[in-house]
């Protein structure tokens, strides 16, 4: 065919308009010419209107070929007078000219600064005639869905789509309904795939009678759409709730430019205040005693969503929204003037030609993921709204894909995300997303984001994944305060001999690091003690000690020492760094110093493994609390697996106040280069190698576990630096045989559970769980060498709150696993599903009760 293809959403965006660009590949591959003109910028809400008393200018942009995929624009696209010359702009992801190339074979695009509608027009008319008639005008793919009355009245995709049907051309309009921002490219390009796949059979089969002008279609971006039903549906008939979709703001709004993914993603008037009145009082006539005046204000356009997706869970099954809400793709026939048509199809199945994936784009869980098929609908007060927005493209539709695996689709609507490209960290009232107050809601959310008050608020039906105030655990120097406290007054627990004796201590500048030790006894008599084995020429039995700053993650600032002298060295060398960061930008350094302000409150999330940069420096605004301990040597090494450091990374699940859960399949994260003691890895000696580096300086690739550090401490460590904790009994038999592993993870479960008992009963100001939440953490241990016996010891280092998954690398079936379980656990009883079978990987190490009731 010859396909036109226009939309309202303008050139490809990675902000507005992502989608374009791979439906127009997608089509030529399938063997079809397909002319492209659209509006030269977002022309959403527009319906199918035209701007008269106007000239409708073109202009030519030049998409980058097939096997470079564009991902949006970068710049502006509207021609400046400053710019006299024949191109606007040049990207990656193409260029925008003001004349038409003179080079044949040339592809452009025409960009139109009118209407979707009047892009038809000019499409079918005034270009592409050499390529011979238009067969079909595709209107799309819209970023967002365009089910419902509400939403297709005033759709410029639909627009677009009529006035193609006006023309009396056959039109489809396309629109992809997302579920949250994090936009896998997979799911695209299954989206697609599935959209090509849909316009053929629509083609082929479209009725003769002339009962359809034209069809809308809403594909549901999941990673199972393909696997779901295309029916053809009746559009369901819903209406605004009272109040405007405008919102009363102060100053201008004038040239601002239009945020489709704000408005799509519940950025309304109802996502600000609770209702569409604004903030001010319409047309009472009695502001500031001047009856019968009017107020100036201006209005910005923010409608109310909760009604529309309200309108669907309130409607008979069936419909359009409904459809795509269950994870289907959606096909309303249509006549140019808004009826329903072809009743007769309404419920039936569109038939498919059988779907032919390439292996090479099959993904693991594609045979695996459910399709939401259920028709049941819930009772309105246990119904689950469900906010899941991870902000991470590694866990996000792990956790979505547990949530469809265990719950019924029919139980649960997930809600719109408000984060954004330009909002990272919205602040985010439950309150405004949900139908009333007393719904049942779900967040899944980074900790900055979290309704905190509304879980207060509203215990009974609000589950969080996150306890407000938890460092007694994730910071370093109050874990070793609550293993401290709680080993007092209980001499036999686990915590005494599997956690390092830590000495705490703050400095605030280098100089003043003697005054910090003075009542670090532990350290201060080793040192003494290596000052002496070194004077003897006993280099190698000095005592090494491991210095952590107690906020910093992965592996930030791990340095090891074993005198006092490198010590000093240590944090010499980092007051020079942080005077010369000062030096380089003062602004920087106010930055920094607000950071660190922002750590030392109660409810910062310093405990968190997720971080920037590379290598292991130090963030400045960490420097001031610290812990030393003992440095555990010799770890357990695996001659099969190159005699290399490694940590286990294991994942808990920790359930209101308080149930304690393990998860038995655990990591194994191996140091990129093999083990060598400190004593052989140290420079202390200068004189011994004149080009060593100064004191305290180690080479430290033996000894840093991190995934994250590998390959900027060797370039090739990042290989094999993963496997499963199990896996390590078939790959190092003689040296790790099954009974060891056994052992050791019947340790880490004990130390788990008095671990979180410690924290629960006796740091209480510093740990609080709370019945309407849960939270996930990456908890690390070291084995050490086999003593005399042939046993070892599992010693835990650190607690993480809100871990870095991606240190599972290729291994995702583990976090895939682990979130399934966590939403047994924490979700199914909150939702009151069935839990079925017991979960044997998710071991119960605790069961505290606190006391805490809502």
């Amino acid at each position: 065919m010859h396909i036109l293809i226009v939309n309202d959403d303008g050139p490809p965006s990675a902000h507005s308009s992502p989608y374009v660009h791979s439906l127009v590949r997608d089509l030529q591959a399938a063997g079809h010419t397909v002319s492209v003109c659209l509006p030269h910028t977002q022309r959403s809400w527009i319906g199918k209107a035209h701007m008269i008393g106007q000239t409708v200018k073109p202009l030519y942009y030049r998409p980058p070929p097939a096997s470079s995929p564009a991902a949006g624009l970068t710049t502006a696209l509207v021609p400046s007078s400053e710019k006299p010359e024949q191109t606007v702009n040049v990207t990656d992801h193409g260029s925008v000219h003001l004349r038409p190339s003179t080079v044949p074979g040339t592809e452009e695009w025409i960009l139109v600064d009118g209407t979707p509608a009047s892009c038809v027009q000019i499409g079918l008319y005034h270009f592409f005639q050499d390529r011979g008639p238009v067969d079909l005008v595709v209107s799309g793919p819209n970023y967002g869905r365009n089910t419902t009355a509400v939403f297709a009245l005033s759709s410029g995709t639909l627009g677009g789509a009529l006035e193609a049907a006006v023309c009396k051309r056959r039109a489809i309009a396309l629109s992809y309904a997302f579920f949250n921002r994090n936009h896998d490219p997979a799911i695209i390009t299954k989206a697609s795939r599935q959209s090509v796949r849909v316009i053929e059979a629509l083609w082929k089969q479209w009725p003769t009678d002339g009962s359809v002008d034209l069809y809308s279609v809403n594909v549901p971006l999941l990673e199972g759409l393909e696997e779901g039903k295309v029916l053809y549906t009746p559009m369901l008939q819903n209406y605004w709730g009272a109040g405007s979709c405008f919102e009363e703001v102060e100053g201008s709004v004038d040239g601002e430019e239009v945020d489709e993914e704000r408005i799509r993603e519940g950025g309304g008037a109802d996502a600000e205040t609770g209702d569409g009145g604004g903030g001010l009082e319409v047309g009472d006539g009695k502001r500031d005693g001047r009856e019968g005046l009017h107020t100036h204000k201006h209005f910005k356009w923010s409608p109310r969503f909760t009604d529309v997706y309200k309108s669907v869970e309130e409607a008979p099954p069936g419909n359009d929204g409904w459809a795509v809400k269950e994870g289907h793709t959606s096909v309303t026939p249509l006549k140019a003037n808004f009826w329903n048509t072809a009743e007769n199809l309404h419920g039936k199945e569109l038939q498919l030609p059988p779907l032919e994936t390439p292996s090479a784009i099959k993904t693991e869980s594609t045979t695996t993921l459910p399709i939401r098929n259920s028709t049941t609908t819930a009772n309105s007060k246990d119904h689950l709204y469900a906010l899941i927005d991870y902000q991470d493209a590694y866990v996000q539709p792990l956790i979505l894909s547990a949530i469809e695996k265990l719950l019924p689709s029919s139980s649960y609507t997930l809600l719109p995300s408000p984060f954004t490209s330009e909002n990272k960290e919205p602040e985010i009232h439950l309150s405004t997303l949900l139908p009333s107050e007393d719904a049942k809601v779900l967040q899944i959310t980074p900790y900055e984001t979290i309704d905190f008050d509304h879980a207060m608020s509203h215990p009974a039906t609000t589950l969080i994944n996150s306890y407000i105030i938890r460092k007694a655990l994730i910071r370093k120097h109050f874990l070793s305060s609550t293993v401290e406290n709680w080993v007092a007054k209980h001499p036999t627990s686990a915590l005494k001999t599997h956690v390092k004796r830590a000495e705490a201590f703050e400095v605030d500048y280098a100089e003043f690091l003697d005054d910090s030790l003075v009542e670090a006894f532990d350290l201060r008599a080793s040192m003494e003690k290596n000052d002496q084995l070194i004077a003897e020429g006993k280099e190698r039995e000095v005592e090494w000690w491991i210095l952590k700053p107690s906020m910093s993650d992965r592996g930030q600032g791990i340095r090891l020492f074993s005198t006092m002298e490198e010590l000093q060295s240590i944090f010499d060398s980092w007051e020079v760094e942080s005077d010369s960061e000062d030096e380089d930008d003062d602004d920087a350094s106010s930055s920094n110093a607000d950071n660190t302000s922002s750590n030392a409150d109660d409810t910062s999330d310093a405990g968190s493994d997720h971080g920037d940069g590379n290598g292991n420096g130090i963030n400045t605004s960490h420097l001031r609390h610290f812990i030393a301990q003992p440095y555990i040597h010799p770890p357990l090494l695996l001659p099969e697996l190159s005699n290399r450091k490694f940590h286990i990374r294991v994942y808990v699940l920790a359930i209101g106040a308080l149930k304690v859960y393990v998860y038995k399949d655990m990591l194994a994260l191996f140091a990129g280069v093999p083990y060598t003691s400190p004593t052989t890895s140290s420079s202390s000696d200068p004189d011994s190698n004149p080009d060593s580096e100064p004191a305290g300086e180690l080479d430290l690739s033996a000894h840093l576990t991190n995934t994250c550090l590998q390959t900027y401490l060797s370039p090739n460590a990042a290989e094999n630096s993963v496997h499963r904790f199990w896996d390590l009994s078939s790959l190092s038999p003689t040296h790790f045989p099954q009974s060891k592993a056994e052992n050791i993870w019947d340790q880490i479960c004990e130390v788990t559970g008095d671990l979180f008992e410690a924290a629960a009963r006796g740091m209480m100001i510093h740990f609080q769980p709370m019945e309407q939440a849960f939270e996930v953490y990456g908890l690390d241990f070291l084995v050490d060498a086999d003593d005399e016996s042939g046993r070892n010891t599992a010693w835990l280092l650190e607690v993480n709150a809100f871990p870095d998954f991606k240190q599972t690398g290729e291994l995702k079936g583990v976090v895939g696993g682990f979130w399934e379980g966590v939403v047994r656990e924490a979700v199914g009883g909150f939702v009151g599903v069935q839990k079925g079978d017991s979960d044997e990987k998710m071991r119960l190490v605790r069961d505290v009760d606190l006391g805490r009731r809502w």
